[in-house]
């Protein structure tokens, strides 16, 4: 049985490299300049011989043989299926991309705006095939592979040391370029056009590929798996997401006095210092510092190689607290404050989730007079906590932070100030519970 759904897996995978080679050649016929990962096969095709494919098919191959330097003998024996996958993935990837070029080989797009259009229906089609090469999740491309090399071994980030790497690749084209051609060719506005826009397009997409999960993963092996003992009368947990200066923090504490139930929130540091390896005072300092959505999109969803295996320290933290925010909810009634708690918990059957809001006034009085915040710093300190907490619940939820409809409360702690938000939360947990716990 097993060995059906890791067929299906393999075969998703296929479909996925023929789809991001077409992406590819469709860049490529744009002549805007090709994507990063292909920038030195494209160039060095055109003053040689030897096809597109065929240069990728040479140039992966050298980075199979390239990883080995940096792996022990141990990494070898305990990865070698999918070092050895890279060989016959970079064959078939080398072809898929000289087919899909023979193809479109009649597509020359000659006005300017036009070769924007295929540039732009090319990331299009590099994307969805990434998203579905994620999906598959059995193998990796050898430049991904020859990335994970180097950050298992130099303990660097996954996404910045595979951005490094991609314009590293572009760096030589443009070398190899301007050697043998005497000018930049094959590199131009469509190489930095791609590198931006198909990130964030496989973020879009791949909430759209769950309608695969019951093909390629046998549901009943994952539910005997993950079968935990139910409670027979689950408790209520309240979950507070909050604009910085609307108080959420204060709520959670009186509604903890009120209830007699616990409250976590700046505990969390501490516990998924634990939880994660992570230092306590890198997560401290990161914890509502992390790049914008567009740049974690680029970094991750950009790469052609799962979350799973490539784990920058955002998501190793939010991993983490997403696992305590679990444990903490089977423990008892509590309160959690942040974290995207609402979306972790969200398939609890009580949960009441609390979303803190305020008008700028007021939140601006708040964070100088309770906060501590310098007043002439703190219109811009509540624009950036802000601006933080959209795109990291955004990013990691696919949800928008903030949408009434993903709330059971709504609360304006300015106009109703915080004890009156208090009662109603409370009373909405006391009916909640009534006669259940």
């Amino acid at each position: 049985m097993q060995n059906k759904y890791l067929f299906r897996r393999y075969l998703l995978f296929a479909i996925a490299l023929f789809i991001n080679a077409m992406g590819i050649a469709y860049i490529t016929k744009a002549a805007l300049g090709t994507s990063p990962i292909t920038s030195v096969t494209y160039v060095a095709s055109m003053f040689t011989p030897l096809t597109m494919g065929q240069w990728t098919i040479i140039l992966n191959l050298l980075f199979v043989l390239l990883e080995l330097p940096f792996m022990t003998r141990r990494q070898v024996r305990e990865d070698l299926r999918m070092y050895l996958t890279q060989i016959v993935i970079t064959f078939v990837f080398g072809l898929c991309i000289d087919l899909c070029m023979g193809i479109i080989h009649d597509l020359n797009p000659v006005s300017y705006l036009s070769k924007v259009a295929n540039l732009l229906v090319g990331c299009v089609i590099l994307a969805v095939g990434i998203a579905l090469e994620v999906k598959a999740d059995v193998a990796m491309m050898a430049g991904e592979y020859f990335v994970r090399v180097l950050v298992k071994k130099f303990h660097r980030d996954f996404g910045y040391l595979k951005l490094a790497f991609d314009w590293s690749l572009v760096a030589v084209a443009v070398t190899l370029s301007l050697v043998f051609m005497g000018g930049v060719y094959g590199v131009r506005e469509g190489t930095v056009i791609a590198a931006l826009l198909v990130g964030p397009i496989v973020h879009f997409v791949s909430p759209w590929y769950r309608f695969i999960d019951g093909w390629i993963t046998d549901k009943q092996a994952v539910s005997i798996q993950s079968a935990a003992p139910a409670e027979e009368t689950p408790h209520t947990v309240i979950t507070i997401a909050r604009e910085y200066g609307s108080g959420g923090h204060l709520l959670g504490e009186m509604l903890a006095r009120e209830l007699g139930i616990k409250l976590y929130d700046k505990e969390f540091i501490h516990l998924a210092a634990q939880k994660s390896g992570i230092d306590e005072e890198y997560i401290r300092r990161n914890e509502q510092s992390i790049p914008s959505f567009w740049l974690k999109c680029i970094l991750a969803a950009g790469s052609e190689a799962s979350r799973e295996r490539s784990l920058s320290p955002d998501d190793v933290l939010f991993v983490a607290e997403s696992n305590i925010i679990r444990e903490l909810a089977a423990q008892g009634p509590c309160i959690i404050v942040g974290r995207c708690a609402d979306y972790v918990l969200q398939d609890r059957p009580r949960l009441i989730k609390v979303f803190c809001y305020a008008d700028a006034q007021s939140l601006y009085r708040r964070c100088t007079t309770e906060y501590g915040v310098p007043a002439n710093k703190a219109q811009a300190e509540i624009a950036r906590v802000n601006r933080n907490r959209v795109a990291h619940y955004e990013y990691y939820t696919g949800e928008k932070w903030g949408d009434p409809h993903r709330y059971d409360l709504m609360l304006n702690t300015g106009s109703m100030g915080l004890e009156t938000a208090c009662e109603l939360v409370a009373g909405l947990y006391r009916k909640e519970t009534a006669g259940k716990e």
